[in-house]
């Protein structure tokens, strides 16, 4: 029995996948995952689309009307953020420039998709813990056993160091440097390095942990595993930090208030180190942060702070108001004020 030739969308979506996100572009297996989800949901939409099946579909399905249906599908139907929704979108158009670079005779649909554009996503306040809210989620866990002595080490871990959740769980203890000066290497988006310092405390704790663990420092053992010895995962890290926050809110009420995730020690960590006077470009390398944009934002969420800015401004004598009269053009109104 002959095997059938792959068509254009199948060729092109194997040597997208196997040559040009690893080879050519260097793109992170985290990347690569992200990308082959969203274009496997995208498949399967188009393939129900046409009561088919994924193997039948070319390029002829892979249409702008097409990509805006799937989007409202991922909306309506599987209830995803507008966030999601352009995670969804951003690698269909990584795959679309691919197409157009290697396929210049389907430039005109890879144009109409790209064209499709990203959706705003509402811009919400930042959820951190205070430091007291920290030592509350901190006491809470119970060190005597050594599922709790792991919880402990990776929360004060992830607060010294303000790392990512993934940066936290692919850590491995030869990334450790705890003899001083204390330190510790981070792999960040796009498997860029950054070594961050770590407080006496925490490196004692990861020293004692490492220790208990019987741990070679040389080794590149993952330093966080679960209870079946397997590498954390992200959902673990949450469930982990979502059991202590729920036991800390019968000692700090506020956290209550707040909407907390792992993500929230990050923020916890930039606006700790603003309050302590650090500047915000050291806390952009601190946090490994593209652009220093993205850590501008953790100079408007403290309210403290914004309570001392306010307390040093004098208020401005007020001025006269400049009153309408009926005879008067617009124009005179307005350079008057």
């Amino acid at each position: 029995m002959s095997v059938p030739h792959p068509n254009l969308l199948a060729s092109s979506l194997r040597n997208f996948f196997s040559d040009y996100l690893p080879r050519i572009r260097g793109a992170s297996p985290h990347t690569i995952q992200s990308y082959r989800d969203s274009l496997i949901l995208l498949l399967r939409f188009l393939a129900s689309q046409k009561n088919g099946q994924v193997a039948d579909l070319d390029l002829t399905n892979l249409g702008a009307p097409a990509v805006v249906a799937f989007l409202a599908h991922l909306e309506r139907e599987r209830k995803v953020s507008a966030a999601t929704r352009n995670v969804r979108l951003s690698a269909i158009h990584a795959f679309s420039r691919f197409l157009a670079a290697h396929h210049p005779d389907q430039l005109e649909l890879t144009q109409r998709i790209l064209g499709i554009p990203f959706k705003r996503t509402p811009t919400r306040a930042v959820d951190y813990l205070e430091e007291e809210e920290i030592e509350a989620v901190l006491s809470s866990i119970d060190r005597s056993t050594r599922e709790g002595r792991r919880d402990y080490v990776l929360l004060a871990t992830m607060f010294n160091t303000g790392g990512r959740v993934q940066e936290i769980i692919d850590l491995r203890i030869c990334d450790l440097q705890l003899t001083q000066p204390f330190q510790i290497r981070l792999f960040g988006k796009g498997r860029k390095e950054r070594f961050c310092p770590l407080w006496p405390q925490t490196a004692r704790l990861l020293r004692d942990f490492a220790k208990e663990r019987q741990l070679d420092p040389r080794s590149d053992t993952r330093v966080f595993l679960n209870h079946r010895q397997q590498p954390l995962t992200r959902f673990g890290v949450r469930y982990i930090l979502a059991k202590y926050l729920s036991q800390a809110r019968r000692q700090a009420p506020n956290l209550a208030r707040k909407k907390l995730h792992p993500h929230s020690l990050r923020h916890s960590n930039a606006v700790a180190l603003l309050k302590s006077g650090v500047d915000l470009s050291t806390i952009s390398q601190w946090l490994g942060h593209a652009s220093l944009d993205t850590t501008n934002r953790y100079a408007t969420i403290d309210l403290e702070m914004k309570r001392k800015a306010i307390a040093r401004v004098h208020p401005i004598p007020g001025k006269r108001s400049v009153a309408w009269r009926k005879n008067r053009t617009i124009l005179e109104w307005l350079e008057a004020l």
